[in-house]
């Protein structure tokens, strides 16, 4: 989860300024990130030598001598430099590296100094622990306990905000895919079939009003909120944004996730139903690459069928995936740019309304 995708940025929500309560965060080097670093190499023998060292991404790293001497970094970083050591006087060391990646060698980069590579792993599985996820430097259960804590603290976000919803006699719905997969669009064609049924839209995005002016222009009520480097929306950015909408009683809450098929899964904020929308476009394999995001989700909307002759998507292939992952999810086929399928959507929002308000009839 989030934990360690930079999620750190205060969320922008329009028509008010931010409210931020005290926390913290910490930001690991990610790829990419370039950092200049001087090491300085001290040796019995009374003299010190040191070089620069461009890192790029993170492994440990060390260097073994005929005496005692050891540096390790907890950085990967890329070789584009030798280590070569070069003095002017004799004295005997050695040069190792164990590196925890694999990488093809240029043959224009001499290597002085013996690596030992292993070529024979097809597959490098980062979460296959405990928790899930692996940040260097932390252990499984640090990763489980920093999880929980997020967690907990967004679940009484969550849970205001589902009180809120059922005093309003309102149903929350939180649409989740990933970016282009036809969010906006279904959502103001569903706003414009829905006609006078009062509703109304949360949108997020990392920048822009861009949704939510589309949102306005059919006529709904819609509040952006800018999560920043944020990959998902939390409880507590849905309470401020409702707070602000001033919702009318007995309506929808269309809430806009941010296009992401990771973080959000796990973010409660408050909705009645996550429902997870998928271009055909995508691939048929896509619940299985992302299954925590489909096995959350109560319905998943197969998006854009009009394109499937045109892509030779397979639909039967998609619902056996997406069955695969979560035997229990329903599946709706739509195209909301011809309406194909738009009537079993809406009287599926409808008959969830109907149900929430009565559950007697369950």
């Amino acid at each position: 989860m989030c934990t360690v995708c930079g999620c750190g940025d205060t969320p922008k929500i329009e028509g008010q300024a931010n409210k931020t309560e005290p926390h913290t965060h910490s930001h690991p080097h990610e790829q990419g990130d370039v950092h200049q670093h001087a090491h300085e190499h001290a040796h019995a023998d009374g003299h010190s030598h040191s070089h620069p060292h461009e890192h790029a991404h993170r492994h440990d790293h060390s260097h073994a001598h005929g005496h005692a001497h050891e540096h390790s970094h907890d950085h990967d970083h890329d070789h584009d430099h030798d280590h070569d050591h070069s003095h002017g006087h004799e004295h005997g060391h050695s040069h190792s590296h164990d590196h925890g990646h694999t990488h093809a060698h240029n043959p224009l980069h001499p290597h002085p100094h013996p690596h030992a590579h292993s070529h024979a792993q097809p597959l490098l599985h980062f979460g296959a622990g405990a928790a899930g996820v692996s940040v260097a430097g932390m252990s499984q259960a640090r990763l489980i306990a920093v999880e929980t804590d997020i967690l907990a603290k967004n679940a009484v976000y969550a849970q205001g905000n589902r009180r809120v919803l059922r005093a309003m006699d309102s149903y929350a719905i939180n649409l989740v895919s990933s970016p282009g997969s036809g969010k906006t669009t279904l959502l103001c064609k569903t706003i414009e079939a829905l006609g006078d049924t009062p509703l109304a839209v949360i949108e997020g995005d990392q920048q822009t009003s861009n949704d939510a002016d589309r949102i306005r222009a059919t006529g709904a009520p819609a509040i952006q909120i800018n999560t920043g480097k944020g990959c998902h929306l939390d409880g507590h950015m849905v309470g401020q944004a409702m707070d602000q909408l001033r919702l009318k009683p007995n309506s929808f809450l269309f809430i806009e996730n941010v296009g992401n098929l990771v973080c959000p899964a796990a973010f409660d904020l408050g909705e009645d139903a996550k429902v997870a929308i998928l271009s055909i476009t995508e691939g048929e394999d896509k619940p299985l690459k992302y299954p925590d995001m489909f096995t959350a989700a109560r319905l998943a909307i197969l998006n854009k069928v009009d394109l499937a002759d045109a892509c030779g998507a397979d639909l039967d292939a998609y619902e056996a995936n997406l069955k695969r992952v979560n035997p229990a999810i329903e599946i709706l086929r739509v195209s909301a740019r011809t309406g194909e399928g738009m009537p079993a959507w809406l009287d599926w929002l409808q008959a969830q309304r109907i149900i929430k308000s009565s559950p007697q009839l369950v």
